[in-house]
């Protein structure tokens, strides 16, 4: 249980009910962090539609979104996110041992791209004030700067989204464990 109330979506104005419900079915089983976010109405209108937004323009291939979000998430020790996200990575094609081992530097289900994204992903949320010149050029030979942008954006968010749900203590959904 978190550490707050979970606020039901019928406690909500419409249009906050509205975003509410289609992020908790249609994103993936996140009602519990909804229910949490919900505390904070702006929060709620612009962090879950920008989300939804996101997935929908499918700038970045699925695959280095969830190589990216996993590796911060298990960079933060956040099993909420690793739990949530590791279907999302299976159906992109690496097996459940392949995330399991995804910060491995010899995870042989791995390609050249993935490895980048990796290292990324791990330099951006640990030292992103030293982002090495080499490592930039490598992401602008595979990526347009419009994916390298939401790669960005998606690490240092799934990083707010990591400390948040653990310092709140929210819990994976039952639809998530199973």
């Amino acid at each position: 249980m978190a550490r707050v109330r979970s606020i039901p979506s019928e406690e909500l104005t419409p249009d906050l009910t509205a975003i509410y419900e289609e992020f908790a079915g249609a994103y993936g089983p996140f009602r519990n962090q909804v229910a949490v976010i919900a505390h904070v109405p702006a929060a709620l209108r612009h962090l879950m539609p920008m989300l939804m937004e996101l997935r929908a323009a499918k700038t970045l291939p699925k695959r280095y979104l969830e190589i990216a979000i996993i590796t911060v998430s298990k960079l933060n020790a956040c099993h909420y996110c690793v739990g949530h996200h590791t279907p999302f990575l299976t159906a992109e094609g690496l097996s459940a041992a392949a995330v399991e081992r995804l910060l491995e530097p010899d995870n042989p289900e791995l390609d050249e791209t993935d490895r980048l994204v990796i290292d990324y992903a791990k330099v951006a949320w640990e030292t992103p004030n030293r982002v090495p010149a080499k490592l930039f050029t490598a992401l602008r030979a595979v990526f347009s700067e419009a994916q390298i942008v939401e790669l960005t954006l998606r690490i240092t968010l799934c990083g707010f989204f990591n400390r948040f749900n653990d310092a709140l203590g929210i819990e994976e959904e039952e639809e998530a464990l199973a």
